[in-house]
């Protein structure tokens, strides 16, 4: 067996020829001016990405798409792909990464976890050339499952050819398809035949140069624009084709044969290191336990002032942004004082291990409302009002329920970072969330306590002229839809409790009622003006994407957790 292309796990296979190959120009000197009737022709791999390495790309399916034992297995591998041909390394990469993968986990992994490394590595100047053209096709040997929905969903790419796996039902075999590994030059010649692309991008390699040489113009990137640290080729956010809100998988690292290699040998270190900050924070007072969880790495930090319980004895109202599972764990600790978390879904895990009280919402308003008040009156409540967390800095959109339980409401900021492992998932198991995140070598959560909300920006800003509750002799009351678009009402009845939460209380009907309390604001109102609270305090965007929305995009349901009977 020949030993050629050793560093394909580095750089993308180079074949010296005898002949002098042509030069191209360098992508930076391409016009963009007009190209909008023009059709465009690259490759992903070593072109449109900055790093020639696929390497990490399949260790992420792998083990986001796989398991931890075939990513290790990839990983083990990866030493003896240096001394096999190009052909040949792709083709075992493919095998180990895909032999009885499921189709639907590689669509999973192809829609919410590769999009966000594609989109942290494209090279700027050649995205500005794309983006500059008309038509769009994408030529690559690597599996097509991999990069097509990227190209299409964020690039707006019309054709991706590349190459074709073999399936056996629900099953990736691990095998190529008959037509074998897709030679670029050829594929181009097969599905244009004899019409020349406007513009080709390529590299320095004979087999790109054979590629582009089709092409009316081609252009080339230098392997000094292919490094990883090129500052002047890398994509700030703000130019993304599309936001980047929503994405899934545990790595936040791009896992380079480098990178892998040291999570594996932090892996069992960092079982040990969870289960120990895990540990002080269900044992341990709260002083004993902030010093030794900051002793063992985790950077907690609070700004702010806790404000004063309330005189009538009731709990205040701790509204924070989600980030991950931990946030109410964080802020109980960092306040020095005990907190109930309501939730929509937690795992009988979670709740286990979870050092503070928690509840189950039901998504019934009426029925949620009433434990949520029944709560606050027995203490300090924290709600998540977004549902579900997000990792990157945008706030989802804000339920209003907890607008109408107080009008005593501290809006608290939460931001967190990590460098190894994500602590939440939407298709992955939610019970080893809070793990994960105390897996990460140094994990670190900020926390902002704002000042109370104004309560002429609460639901309670403004007193009616009708009679007050005790005037009226009314027992009981609830929140209803009161007269006005979209305005809270605070309703007494005399009726009893019971008999009054099960009366629809319609704007007709508050007429016959006795309304002693009208909001200055609606629910809504008060919702969105703390959601963009919060953002201007963690410099976050404010989005209307929901919970539904996410785990829509990213796991293809609807994010309920069904309770067995």
């Amino acid at each position: 067996m020949k030993f050629k292309n050793s560093a394909f796990l580095f750089r993308k296979p180079s074949f010296k020829s005898s002949h002098q190959l042509p030069l191209y120009p360098n992508i930076t000197t391409c016009n963009l001016h007009g190209r909008k009737s023009q059709t465009l022709v690259c490759d992903i791999h070593g072109t449109l990405l900055r790093s020639q390495s696929f390497f990490p790309y399949f260790m992420l399916v792998a083990f986001e798409g796989g398991s931890i034992f075939r990513a290790f297995f990839l990983l083990l591998s990866s030493p003896f792909l240096c001394v096999l041909n190009f052909e040949l390394q792709l083709k075992v990469m493919i095998f180990i990464t895909f032999c009885g993968l499921r189709l639907k986990n590689m669509d999973i992994v192809g829609r919410a976890v590769l999009p966000k490394f594609y989109l942290e590595n494209l090279n700027l100047h050649v995205y500005e050339v794309i983006n500059s053209a008309g038509a769009k096709m994408v030529f690559t040997s690597v599996p097509r499952v991999m990069v097509e929905g990227f190209l299409k969903e964020y690039l707006n790419v019309d054709s991706v050819i590349g190459t074709e796996l073999h399936t056996i039902g629900n099953y990736f075999s691990g095998l190529v398809s008959n037509s074998g590994l897709l030679i670029k030059h050829r594929a181009l010649k097969e599905f244009i035949g004899e019409r020349k692309p406007d513009i080709g991008i390529g590299t320095s390699s004979f087999n790109d140069h054979l590629f582009i040489s089709f092409c009316k113009e081609a252009y080339v990137v230098n392997k000094e624009d292919m490094k990883i640290g090129a500052s002047s080729t890398i994509m700030p956010r703000e130019k993304y084709p599309k936001p980047l809100i929503f994405h899934d998988g545990r790595l936040a690292f791009l896992p380079t044969p480098l990178a892998t290699l040291s999570m594996f040998i932090w892996f069992p270190l960092g079982i040990f290191l969870a289960i120990f900050r895990i540990s002080i924070g269900i044992f341990l007072p709260y002083k004993l336990a902030l010093f030794l969880a900051t002793l063992s790495g985790v950077k907690l930090s609070l700004n702010g002032t806790d404000p004063s319980r309330l005189e009538n004895g009731k709990g205040v109202l701790y509204v924070c942004n989600h980030r991950t599972l931990l946030d109410p764990v964080f802020l109980s600790i960092l306040l020095g004082k005990p907190l109930t978390a309501v939730t929509y879904s937690l795992s009988k895990m979670s709740e286990f291990i979870s050092p503070i009280k928690t509840m189950r919402l039901t998504r019934d308003r009426e029925q949620d409302r009433e434990t949520m008040q029944k709560l606050l009156s027995e203490g300090d409540l924290v709600v998540c009002p977004e549902g579900t967390t997000c990792r990157e800095p945008y706030l989802l959109r804000f339920s209003s329920l907890f607008a109408e339980l107080t009008d005593e409401i501290v809006p608290v900021a939460v931001n967190t970072n990590v460098t190894m492992f994500y602590g939440n998932t939407a298709s992955g198991f939610k019970c080893l969330d809070p793990i994960f995140f105390l897996m990460n070598p140094r994990p670190s959560c900020t926390i902002e306590i704002l000042g109370k909300v104004p309560k002429e920006l609460t639901c309670a800003g403004v007193k009616s002229r009708n009679k007050n509750k005790e005037q009226s002799g009314a027992s009981s009351s609830r929140y209803a839809k009161g007269l006005g678009k979209g305005r809270t009402t605070r309703v007494y009845c005399t009726q009893s409790y019971p008999i009054f939460l099960q009366k629809t209380i319609s704007t007709t009907q508050t007429r016959n009622l006795l309304i002693t309390w009208q909001g200055g604001k609606s629910t809504h109102e008060v919702a969105n003006y703390i959601q963009r609270q919060l953002a201007d305090a963690l410099g976050f965007e404010c989005t209307k994407f929901t919970r539904r929305d996410k785990y829509l995009m990213l796991a293809g349901n609807k994010g309920l957790v069904m309770q067995n009977p």
